[in-house]
């Protein structure tokens, strides 16, 4: 679940310089995309909104694990079978997701896809999965069964009923593509938004850094803390509103694949980083993690910053994140 302590603060619409902010949301990849982008005239800047949505279906259907006619499709129906020359840009991706997964011991896994769903998070589980069950859901999930070949650029499933998934990738590699194609063609200012994955580059009109407001999920309705943020990108992964308990304890829908069990301990994770890909990706990972491990990793990492939310709404930030200057209490 994403979007779920995230906020941002932008001008709209405001004619200043000769230049305007024009502002579009829509529904794009089963998700609210948002787009903001400076430019100097509402014709143009809706020519460059234009682009980027045309850019996301052109995507979608190389990436998209649910698109039968993709690339990605095709691997997942060869598993076990034969590998499958994919687009370089599918194959560098899942090569960066590999990293991703090697970085966090497994913890952000694309092969999540090949999971059992045993988890209900509508309301309609009334008892815990069997051990049994939870060890089956997972026994086809594991990203070292993921078999690139450099010369083919291809890709092979190892075992049959393996299946990819970028959920958990796609869409800030999506904005990253997005960002990098408008920033190309002239665009000096803006935000791409996709469910949560934010990239904002250049300035607002009135010279001020785009700004973005974090929320404790447990008190949605105050903003604990406001961040800057220029040529960057910015995502939250959270659970506060699917889980289910069990004999007091809260599990989150998202699921740790090397177990099969939900995510517990914690409510929600930002995550700062260059690159919306790699901030979505770690996301995951650093919250199935947890908070302890998942500082430890980010504190080694240049270039990276995260703030927990635990499951009882307390606050933990990496170490070059300073709270206090950017708190709103």
């Amino acid at each position: 679940m994403k979007r779920v302590c995230i906020i941002f603060f932008a001008l709209n619409g405001l004619l200043l310089s000769a230049q305007v902010t024009q502002k579009r949301t829509l529904s794009m990849l089963g998700s609210p995309f948002e787009m903001i982008v400076v430019a100097k005239d509402i014709m143009e800047a809706d020519g460059y909104i234009d682009l980027a949505v045309a850019e996301v279906s052109l995507i979608e259907n190389i990436i998209s694990d649910w698109i039968p006619t993709t690339p990605l499709s095709e691997v997942n129906r060869n598993a076990g079978n034969i590998p499958v020359q994919v687009p370089q840009e599918l194959f560098d991706l899942v090569e960066r997701s590999i990293k991703v997964s090697e970085l966090t011991s497994g913890a952000f896994d694309i092969s999540y896809a090949s999971m059992d769903k045993i988890w209900k998070f509508d309301g309609s589980m009334s008892r815990m999965p069997s051990p049994e069950e939870i060890k089956n859901s997972v026994s086809k999930v594991g990203y070292k069964n993921i078999i690139l070949d450099q010369k083919t650029h291809s890709i092979f499933l190892k075992n049959t009923g393996m299946k990819l998934g970028l959920g958990g990738i796609g869409q800030g590699f999506i904005a990253d593509k997005i960002k990098a194609m408008l920033v190309a063609k002239g665009v000096q200012a803006g935000i791409v938004n996709i469910s949560g994955d934010i990239n904002a580059w250049g300035k607002q009109l009135n010279g001020e850094q785009w700004k973005i407001g974090i929320k404790n999920p447990l008190n949605k309705d105050k903003v604990f803390a406001t961040f800057p943020i220029e040529d960057s990108a910015v995502e939250t992964s959270g659970s506060y509103e699917k889980f289910v308990t069990f004999n007091g304890k809260r599990y989150s829908h998202i699921i740790d694949t090397r177990t099969g069990y939900p995510a517990t301990g914690v409510i929600s994770v930002t995550v700062f980083a260059k690159s919306t890909e790699l901030a979505d990706a770690l996301a995951t990972g650093l919250f199935v993690l947890g908070v302890d491990v998942g500082l430890d990793l980010v504190n080694q990492l240049p270039g990276i910053e995260c703030i927990y939310v635990d499951d009882i709404g307390k606050i933990f930030a990496s170490k070059n994140i300073d709270l206090k200057k950017y708190n709103n209490e």
